[in-house]
């Protein structure tokens, strides 16, 4: 069995790269981890909201930009629904409210307005945004083009050189003397960094001009939406999808890559296997690698990895409503709360790494938009903030769930200070740290944004593609063009269009890897007037024990409103059954109705068994 490309990992990169060789005719394999896929592009359910783990507003759609491209091409546009949010963000702080809009003239005039004295700094400042953008995706692609022109660039790319000279501290240090205008101009940082002085001023003018030109968007259903469309695409496409599947080697021969092995994720006693490919992608994170290669290539992966800084992490703080937010004063979508130590650009960086009772959040109010992530009535919404691996390290279970509870009430407190009544109305709330994302994600110390985006890690600085070996390529945040959606997703893209130019690929045969977890309906049985029974065949190598539990995943479910199409459920089949049992809560969910509305023969994934 051969495949043409093994994509390890499904976070964005990893299936936006899947996707297009699979458009090209190219037979792919993606192993993910996780039960789902997306990575930090993904939902979660709890109680009567969908929780949306990582978006809060996509940069990148703009008119003729990369992004809607990619978009048509890989069928996103039929399937998703992209909401444009009502203004880029909201500031609050001692010194009032600032709100900044979409749309370069608006932006200038409520700039202007509120700081008259930087009026020219701060047209300069939005012209050099508008130029990054335009000058940014023109660029050629070829190394030999750009070593070219390379005496040129000041002629043909003004603003890339003038922005590649500077950190986003370095350049608002130069043009703009109103310490207060600065701190509105990076009151979003949290999205790209943590550090105006370390920031690379190009990194952060590429999305943000994108927010200014055309707005922020929002993923009707939310981020899952996207990356389940892209893993259906690769497999409707001929290629395969394989989730809960962690890979643990990539394959090396006379320098060349030759395969991946991998091994269940949820199930430790199946044996590992080998699948044989062309080429294979990297969509997990670049210090992940080298525990995966022969020598002589981990050793000289870790060298050249060994001075990287990583990025910073995020700390984010889900919330369902029972009404409306607006009722409390919230009348923006994403509404910053301002650390009260923050006087100049210089304190960004010490306030994100204070105390929580100043540090600097932003607020997301989802209602603000059709998201789809709450019931009629109902809202969503989140508190995101920089967090750091450092601030849970060496603290055991208890405590670690201690100091979450703190971290949730001081923030509970500050946003009630700033919207009064509005934590009467919280049903739900719980809090995801950078040990959350580094568990769930694998990305070491939960570096959202793969490494920082400072000067010396940006850009053509940043690692891309074959640099290690010829057929090994690197698609994530960790690789160019950096994090995020439009990053991710860019960066996925660009490597498969040179993998496709690079013409590493044999003929493949037509056998596929059988799932087999994947199995059938057998029976389904209602115990009583709140208890469905559903009962499946045992998946091969499943091994049994009292206390598991396992994913019920449903292939096609029937309902799908407000809600996902899988469960972790307690096993109540003993393990001397052939098959396997797993009883229903009868409920007004989806996911109730849709195993009420299963027929013998339906398929479902079984990821398990896990104690």
């Amino acid at each position: 069995m051969k495949y043409n490309t093994i994509v390890i990992g499904g976070g964005l990169a990893g299936l936006t790269a899947g996707a297009t060789l699979s458009k090209f005719g190219k037979k792919v394999l993606l192993l993910e981890q996780h039960h789902k896929p997306g990575g930090c592009a993904t939902t979660f359910k709890r109680g009567d909201f969908i929780i949306e783990v990582g978006l809060h507003e996509m940069s990148g759609i703009v008119e003729h930009g990369t992004i809607p491209q990619i978009f048509e091409m890989l069928e996103v546009d039929q399937k998703i629904d992209l909401l444009k949010v009502p203004e880029f963000y909201a500031v609050f702080s001692d010194r009032g409210k600032f709100v900044f809009p979409h749309g370069y003239d608006a932006a200038t005039k409520a700039l202007v307005d509120k700081y008259p004295d930087d009026a020219k700094g701060i047209k300069r400042f939005l012209k050099v945004l508008a130029g990054i953008r335009k000058e940014g995706t023109n660029q050629p692609r070829s190394r030999w083009v750009k070593k070219l022109i390379y005496p040129l660039m000041p002629l043909l790319y003004p603003n890339l050189v003038e922005a590649d000279r500077h950190t986003v501290g370095s350049w608002l240090d130069k043009y703009i003397t109103n310490e207060n205008a600065k701190i509105d101009l990076v009151a979003h940082l949290a999205y790209w960094g943590d550090d105006p002085y370390t920031l690379s001023m190009f990194y952060y003018g590429l999305p943000f001009s994108g927010f200014i030109q055309n707005g922020g968007h929002f993923i009707k259903g939310g981020s899952q939406q996207l990356s389940n469309h892209l893993a259906t695409y690769i497999e409707k496409q001929g290629g395969t999808v394989l989730l809960g599947k962690k890979a643990e080697k990539i394959v090396t021969e006379n320098g060349r890559v030759t395969g991946v092995t991998f091994r269940d994720r949820f199930n430790d006693h199946l044996e590992p296997v080998t699948i044989s490919c062309d080429n294979a992608i990297a969509n997990c994170a670049i210090p992940l690698v080298p525990a995966m290669l022969d020598e002589p290539f981990a050793s000289s992966l870790k060298e050249r990895i060994g001075d990287k800084i990583n990025s910073c992490s995020l700390l984010c703080m889900y919330l369902g409503f029972s009404k409306d937010v607006e009722e409390f004063g919230v009348k923006h979508y994403s509404n910053v709360i301002e650390g009260e130590d923050v006087k100049s650009l210089k304190d960004v960086k010490p306030n994100h790494q204070g105390d929580w009772s100043k540090r600097r959040f932003i607020f997301v109010d989802y209602g603000k938009v059709d998201s789809q992530l709450a019931p009629p009535g109902k809202s969503e919404g989140v508190i995101c903030t920089v967090d750091y691996l450092q601030d849970w390290d060496g603290l055991n279970e208890e405590d670690y769930k201690a100091k979450k509870e703190e971290v949730a009430q001081i923030l509970l407190q500050r946003l009630e200070k700033q919207f009064p009544g509005i934590r009467d109305s919280i049903e739900y709330y719980e809090v995801s740290t950078s040990k959350t994302i580094q568990r769930y994600t694998s990305n070491p110390s939960g570096s959202v944004y793969g490494y920082a985006q400072t000067k010396k890690q940006t850009g053509d600085k940043r690692f891309r593609n074959n640099f290690l070996i010829p057929n090994l390529y690197f698609a994530s945040a960790w690789a160019f063009p950096g994090g995020g959606f439009e990053g991710s997703i860019t960066g996925g893209f660009l490597a498969a269009l040179q993998m496709n130019r690079d013409k590493i690929w044999s003929a493949c045969d037509d056998a596929t890897y059988v799932d087999e977890r994947m199995v059938s309906l057998l029976e389904r049985k209602q115990i009583d007037d709140k208890t469905l029974e559903l009962r499946f065949e045992r998946p091969n190598g499943f091994q049994h024990q009292k206390g598991q539990y396992a994913v019920l995943n449903l292939k096609q479910p029937k309902e799908t409103e407000l809600d996902l199409p899988y469960r972790w459920l307690p096993i109540v089949s003993n393990g001397e059954d052939n098959h396997l049992r797993f009883q229903i809560e009868l409920d007004d969910s989806s996911f109730s109705k849709s195993c009420e509305l299963m027929d013998s023969g339906d398929m479902v994934t079984i990821y398990g068994p896990k104690v």
